[in-house]
């Protein structure tokens, strides 16, 4: 089986195209911008024709993209979370018709979430954010595009390599920098929003069964832990790993964004049925593969 991988050299890209190369009788083909990818791919500026020859060139079985942008402006998030997808979507129309398509979606999707009800793929996605009705809007592209696709919408990643630019990797990178000394102070926002964390290796577990799975799949799967977590136990349990002997002092006024998404939780009951995939790594053990690993540059396990 031909897989391609697009943005295989980001944080969940090098995890899903890792898992992806253990399969027996895989062939997994790499694209991207790098100079070292099998097939130069550029979602956010190549036209459909030019993207429909690189496909054809390839010739995969499935297709998973897991390219798009989590920070910038709101012009680099739409061109990569909402352009890209439809771009890809419609080269695979001309070029392979009959590959299968996982698309890696955000839970950022679904906006505010009510305590205590985890969130089905059936519920109205209503994003607050533009990174999260630009993900929407990629969403939109692959299910309503007549591929056999399905669009994974995934929580909040943590585990290994995680990068600075999210808060688990940040505040990896924050504890490393303080060591043990007892007046360190590290100055963080509000910590008191409930977010569905799962473990990264789950993810690339969940993207390698839709890529492989026979069959039809449903649109759309979310990909989460199950549980709505406070962020604040995910920053004290790193603290607790690195020894941290200073102060944490937490800006308890809040932020625009925890207010408006102060609470999120995913049902996976779904992809259990049509995956059979379940989480197999709970939140301690991704902080301890996070702690382990190093802050966005440690080994993939």
């Amino acid at each position: 089986m031909r897989i391609l991988v697009l943005g295989g050299t980001g944080y969940l890209g090098r995890h899903v195209a890792a898992r992806l190369r253990a399969l027996p009788d895989t062939r997994i083909l790499a694209a991207g911008r790098s100079s070292a990818a099998d097939f130069r791919i550029d979602l956010a500026g190549d036209r459909p024709e030019q993207l429909a020859k690189t496909l054809a060139a390839a010739a995969p079985d499935a297709v998973v993209n897991c390219a798009g942008a989590t920070g910038g402006d709101a012009v680099t998030l739409a061109e990569a979370n909402a352009r890209g997808p439809a771009a890809l979507c419609a080269a695979l129309r001309e070029a392979a018709p009959t590959a299968r398509l996982v698309h890696l979606g955000s839970a950022a999707e679904y906006g505010p979430g009510t305590p205590g009800v985890p969130v089905t793929e059936t519920a109205p996605a209503c994003p607050v954010t533009p990174y999260g009705a630009t993900k929407l809007a990629g969403t939109v592209a692959v299910t309503s595009a007549a591929l056999d696709a399905v669009v994974l919408r995934i929580g909040n990643p943590v585990g290994p390599g995680a990068p600075r630019a999210g808060l688990p990797g940040r505040m990896a990178a924050l504890l490393r920098s303080a060591g043990t000394d007892p007046e360190a102070v590290l100055r963080l926002g509000d910590l008191s929003a409930h977010r569905d964390f799962v473990d990264v290796r789950d993810v690339a577990d969940a993207a390698a069964l839709a890529a492989t799975r026979p069959g039809i799949l449903p649109p759309v799967l979310n990909i989460g832990g199950g549980t709505a977590v406070p962020v604040r136990e995910l920053v004290q349990g790193l603290a607790r790993r690195a020894g941290f002997r200073g102060r944490v002092a937490e800006d308890t006024r809040g932020s625009a964004r925890s207010a408006a998404v102060s609470w999120q939780c995913s049902d996976i009951t779904a992809a259990a049925r049509a995956l059979g995939w379940r989480p197999a790594h709970d939140l301690d053990a991704a902080l301890d593969a996070l702690w382990a690993a190093g802050a966005g540059n440690g080994p993939l396990p």
